[in-house]
Order: C-alpha cells, then structure tokens, then sequence
C-alpha cells in the first residue's frame, strides 16, 4: 500500500519535474562533476561537452562507469546503503533522468519501476541501455528447493530452468533494444521496451516473450518469475559491459574508439576474475550451498554449483515454517557447516538456521549496492566477487 502511494505521487509529481528538467542545458551536457577514471581507461580531452548518465543500481553504475572513463558524469540513482528492490525514484530523481543524455539499467524485472520512469519521458531525447539485452534468462527460484538436493549437488537447478527469450539470427542493439527514445515518439513504449533476452535472434518484442509489467509499470519483487541477478556470472558481467558500450558508441558516435578501449581493458580483467572462480571452484568438495536469498543462480549456473536459497529472488520475501524445516532437515542430513547471508538486508533468519543446525554464518555478497563500509574501504565489484569467491571456497571445502 506504501509503495501504491508513492508511485501516485510520483506520478503527480512528474510533470513538475520534467517541466524543471526541460529548462536544463542541451546534449551532450556540459558537466561540473568528475569521475574517478582507473589506469587503463582511455581518456579523452577533445571537447568539453560530457555525457550525463543515470544508472539503476551499484552494478550497472560500476560496469558504466568503468566504460565511460572521463567522458561521461556518471550518477547512481539508488544511494549507498539502500537495498534497490525495495527503491523507487522520487520526482527528483525522474527530473534528473529526464535531463540525462542515457540511463543504465539491469532489466529482466530487476528495475520494478524502469516502465513508468521510461513512458514518462519518452519524448526525450534520451537513450536507454538495457544491459541484459541478448543474456538467456533464467527462471526464477521461489522459495527453498531443499528438498529436491542431495548433499553432492550433482545438478544445478538453474540448468533445467534457464529461460531462452531469443530465437535465430542476429539482431541489432540499436535497432531491437536500444530504446533510444527520441522527440518524435515514432514507436509505441510497448514495442520499444519488450524485453526480449535470447542469446541470439531477430525478433517482434510482441511475439517472443516481452516482459508484461502492467500498464501501470509496477513491478512486484517476485521480478515476474525471472531471475535478474545476471551481473553475479563475471561471464555474464561482460555481455554486459559490451552492451553498455555499445549503447554509449551510440549515444557518442565521437567517442566510440575510446568506449571500446575501455570496455576491453575492464573485460579483461573480468575474463581473469573468471578464471578465478573457474579454477577456484573446479574442486569443490561439495557442489551445494545454503544462501539466504536466491540471488547466486546465474553464479551456480556458471560454474556448476547448487545454490540452496531460503528465500526467494527479492531478500523481503520470508520462508514459511515448513520451509524453514525442509531447510534446516536439509542442512542437518548434509552436514551443512556455513549459512550465507548478505549486506543490506537482515540476517536474522539465516542466523536462526545456523544456530538450530549449530552451523556459522558468513556473507555472500549479492552486490545490489555497496553499503558505507565497502565504500570506505573502497571496494568494487570486482574486490567484492573475490570476496565471495574466498567465501565460497571455505564453505564448500569443510
């Protein structure tokens, strides 16, 4: 019901907003902020317009800005601490995407209020980068699936789920899914924004699959059966830096060499982190852990793993009684030593099943946001996943 009242303030607020966004700068923006830029990032003086861009949530603001260098001002729209499935934008942070030249966001569900942001300022001159454009998305886990595991693991319940929106052929970016939404408004919100994820094909967004978000664009946190949590795969995490520099080239054709550049310096350093959870995991003595949220599917998946989720894919869902036995029955029979749990959200239940079995608990980190302790240490998606790497080698090694 909260959440109902805030989208109809928003709404109501809207105009306003957009009214004081229309009096800002034309684009590209001149930019009086700065963005830390790392060694191997291309830089480029050439002009002194930038572009302003929005991101959805940690990843996508990490992933974007390790593409853009010094070429863009880069802003997260969910603040540090905040837990994003639960964060809606105020009026001003829709101001501050309509003045934007691009926003970046996850898609597949993730982003509970991306339709109704993007209807309201479709006649902006405004490029939309979705970038789980083309990943194969997999289905969704509910509540715990502790039942159907043995203690070896042997399977991943994501393999037999994996959710293939694509058909043959390739496609194009820009003219499928780049939702560049220009002030003609020649196309329909629906056609531009039907989410399509195949790895591969040509598609009709009405035919294949687009993502039905209710006309009212509110989302519920079950992400419509779909699990978001791509950026977990560093695999996956690279399609998505190619898609958001694909997107940029195209918002600054100028630009593109740069963005390229960039994009493959972080990649690389992506493809080791990789290897690293490949070489890290390949030995595992046991192949099946306990998370207190399904956020590791995508994870599990890649390097043939069996996450055992407590709840489901949004950290506010609670197990029920039952499936809080089958969870503990389950830790019980597999000597289960370690409970996961995560930043931003509450550990009490993970920490009521490790004191039943007599297990520890430790974090997983879903890395939906960085909280003001990782910031001052100044951690990073990358330093983050080699946490959890270490954190998965010590549970499944006891």
């Amino acid at each position: 019901m909260i959440k109902s009242y805030k989208r109809i303030f928003a709404a109501f607020s809207l105009s306003a907003a957009l009214a004081v966004a229309g009096c800002g700068s034309a684009k590209p923006s001149e930019s009086n902020g700065s963005m830390n830029t790392t060694d191997s990032q291309v830089t480029d003086t050439s002009t002194a317009t930038k572009l302003k861009i929005k991101t959805s949530f940690y990843p996508m603001y990490e992933f974007t800005r390790q593409v853009a260098g010094d070429l863009a001002d880069v802003e997260n729209l969910v603040p540090a601490g905040v837990e994003p499935h639960d964060w809606e934008p105020t009026p001003q942070d829709m101001a501050g995407i309509a003045d934007a030249d691009v926003i970046v966001y996850n898609g597949a569900g993730m982003e509970s209020w991306i339709d109704q942001v993007l209807e309201s300022v479709k006649d902006r001159d405004l490029k939309v980068i979705e970038a789980s454009q083309g990943i194969e998305i997999m289905e969704g886990e509910g509540h715990s699936h502790a039942h159907d595991h043995g203690a070896e693991g042997e399977h991943s319940h994501e393999e037999e789920h994996a959710h293939d929106h694509g058909t043959e052929g390739e496609h194009s970016h820009e003219e499928e899914h780049a939702h560049d939404h220009g002030t003609k408004g020649e196309h329909s919100h629906e056609e531009e924004h039907a989410h399509d994820h195949g790895t591969e094909g040509e598609h009709s967004h009405e035919d294949e699959h687009a993502h039905d978000h209710g006309e009212e664009g509110g989302h519920h946190h079950d992400h419509g059966g779909l699990d978001p949590h791509v950026w977990l795969s560093p695999a996956l995490a690279i399609q998505q830096v190619r898609n958001i520099e694909q997107g940029l080239a195209e918002a600054d054709p100028e630009h593109k060499d740069a963005y390229k550049a960039n994009a493959d310096a972080y990649v690389s350093k992506l493809e080791a982190l990789n290897q690293e959870f490949k070489e890290g995991l390949k030995d595992s003595k046991r192949k099946d852990f306990i998370t207190q949220h399904a956020a590791f599917g995508y994870l599990a998946h890649e390097y043939g793993l069996t996450q055992i989720p407590i709840a489901g894919l949004s950290p506010d869902q609670e197990p029920s009684a039952s499936q809080m036995a089958k969870i503990i029955e389950f830790a019980k029979e597999n000597n289960v030593n370690t409970i996961f749990f995560e930043t931003l959200v509450a550990s009490n239940v993970a920490e009521t099943i490790a004191t039943e079995i007599g297990a520890s608990t430790a974090v997983l980190n879903p890395i939906e946001g960085l909280t003001e302790e990782d910031i001052a240490k100044e951690l990073d998606y990358i330093t983050i996943m080699q946490q959890n790497l270490q954190a998965l080698q010590a549970a499944l090694n006891e």
